[in-house]
């Protein structure tokens, strides 16, 4: 099935319409929050100020995950996508006007991120499970295609573009504004799915980590994306230290680097449905080493212009992969198993995120910003080789 096929059912589309500008949202705040951190950090070190920031969205919102995944309940998917875009409109709005009449400090942002972000991760797969259950099983890889490439395209070309300028122009706070705008569209997209009826708990239900524990390919799927996660903390700390130190550059510089990598994740994504052809083991394995090998050349880079040809590279390489990733997952899934699971999955996977983040802010103060990326390239090469025997399909115990 190709991707227009897909988007011929209306409501489907306008589902997938609205993550995309959700992510555009994202992707305003990738630019938009390490300057603004560093903008308010007072006499916190750079890398710890930008560090805190980027982890802070992802410590609740774990939280939460694991207490659907782990346990035996069961949430309403339109509800929470319709409530996170709400929550986080208002708190990116709330921290608009504070910046605006010189009250933000960075404990302030730290923590209305950390309280305002609680259901984004929750939200985001339910989104996936509303845009895959409505499109059926046959549809499930161009689906997660489709959502990769809103990834690409709204989170790392349009977002970092709009975000960059924004920044430059009027000051990281006022793109927040524009984040908060995005992320009010959720509840519109929500209000148009369909989906089965909901109950809240069923008594024979079995939780995401009672699944996960007897499904080797779920277990050891989580495991290498999870590592991948955490090797990639890194390059968001140390980009825009390298971008505004190193290379001497401007918030300007470090938008465009954020759309050349959108540009080229965008590209491998739309090429996603392409990939049938070959093993998702042999396409996993390809681009965690591929992306290593982006990132040591993004490191080595003297300039912007060499600097944005490893990260659009890097991008290509890297867009195919959470499709291929979750496509993977689902396949060996049953139907009652998609949402426990998923939501658990979700939950490990994120959690190296603020745990990249958090270690690599020290990292980066010993390394510095190239040390970080070489090291962040190094441990991501170590793990590819390891990579295709640990997602072997086996038995289920």
């Amino acid at each position: 099935m190709t991707y227009s096929t897909v988007l011929r059912d209306r409501r489907l589309a306008t589902l997938i319409g609205g993550d995309a500008v959700a992510k555009l949202g994202d992707g305003v705040g990738f630019v938009a929050l390490p300057l603004l951190a560093l903008q308010v950090r007072g006499a916190v070190d750079p890398a710890t100020a930008v560090s805190a920031v980027l982890a802070a969205p992802f410590l609740l919102p774990i939280a939460v995950t694991v207490f659907f995944g782990a346990g035996r309940r069961r949430f309403d998917s339109r509800l929470v996508v319709a409530l996170d875009g709400l929550l986080r409109a208002a708190t990116f709005g709330a921290a608009w006007l504070l910046a605006h009449i010189g009250r933000l400090t960075l404990g302030l942002l730290i923590g209305g991120l950390f309280v305002g972000c609680a259901l984004r991760l929750l939200s985001s797969s339910g989104r996936r499970l509303l845009a895959t259950g409505m499109a059926g099983e046959q549809a499930r890889l161009p689906v997660n295609g489709l959502l990769g490439i809103s990834d690409s395209l709204a989170l790392y070309v349009a977002g970092p573009a709009l975000g960059g300028l924004i920044s430059a122009v009027t000051g990281p706070a006022a793109a927040l504004a524009v984040a908060a705008v995005c992320y009010a569209t959720l509840p519109i997209a929500a209000a148009t799915t369909t989906t089965t009826p909901f109950d809240g708990r069923t008594g024979k239900a079995r939780s995401g980590w009672e699944i996960i524990r007897r499904h080797r390919v779920a277990a050891r799927l989580l495991v290498v994306v999870f590592l991948f996660n955490l090797c990639y903390g890194p390059v968001e700390v140390a980009l825009p230290l390298l971008v505004t130190g190193d290379l001497a550059a401007d918030a300007g510089a470090l938008g465009t680097l954020w759309t050349c990598f959108g540009a080229g994740a965008l590209l491998g994504a739309a090429l996603t449905s392409q990939l049938r052809r070959f093993r998702p083991r042999t396409s996993i394995v390809a681009v965690i080493a591929g992306w290593a090998a982006a990132v040591a050349a993004l490191a080595a880079a003297g300039s912007i212009p060499v600097a944005a040809l490893a990260f659009t590279i890097g991008g290509v390489i890297y867009g195919p992969f959470t499709a291929i990733a979750y496509t993977y997952l689902q396949d060996h899934l049953d139907a009652d198993e998609q949402q426990p699971v998923l939501t658990f999955y979700a939950a490990g996977v994120t959690l190296a995120a603020p745990l990249g983040l958090g270690l690599a802010g020290p990292l980066i103060a010993l390394l510095g910003a190239r040390g970080g990326l070489a090291a962040s390239a190094a441990l991501t090469a170590a793990l590819a080789p390891a990579v295709r025997w640990w997602i072997t399909p086996h038995p289920r115990r």
